[in-house]
């Protein structure tokens, strides 16, 4: 039987302003290990720290535009695009523009804060 995942649970996110993240389906909200789906709502001027992680990251941008910094430059994702982080890849997300963005990540194996491996600030 199809179970209904009523609300999503809010997460604590990294970076220099506040951040929304709602997982719908991960470790925290419904115990999946094997994927996580969140929505994020992330303001204008919102930067996390760079990143390598252990799990594959697909994110999908709803409204606005995320900045996604890599080792060989940077990518501008927009309204309606999508970018997808390898295991093992150096990303910093960032959202520098007005209006800042709402996007959903879906992360395999499901985010994990000990798989995310942050870099030291």
């Amino acid at each position: 039987m199809p179970t209904l995942i009523e609300k999503p649970t809010i997460i604590e996110a990294a970076g220099n302003v506040p951040k929304k993240i709602e997982e719908f389906a991960g470790r925290v909200n419904s115990g999946h290990t094997e994927a996580s789906i969140a929505q994020m709502t992330s303001p204008a001027g919102w930067i996390e720290p760079g990143q390598r992680p252990e799990f594959q990251e697909i994110t999908v941008v709803l409204e606005g535009s995320l900045t996604v910094e890599h080792e060989n430059g940077v990518i501008e994702v927009n309204a309606g695009q999508a970018v997808v982080a390898n295991p093992g890849e150096w990303v910093k997300y960032s959202t520098p523009k007005e209006g800042g963005a709402k996007y959903i990540a879906v992360c395999l194996p499901a985010f994990s804060p000990g798989t995310v491996n942050r870099d030291a600030e």
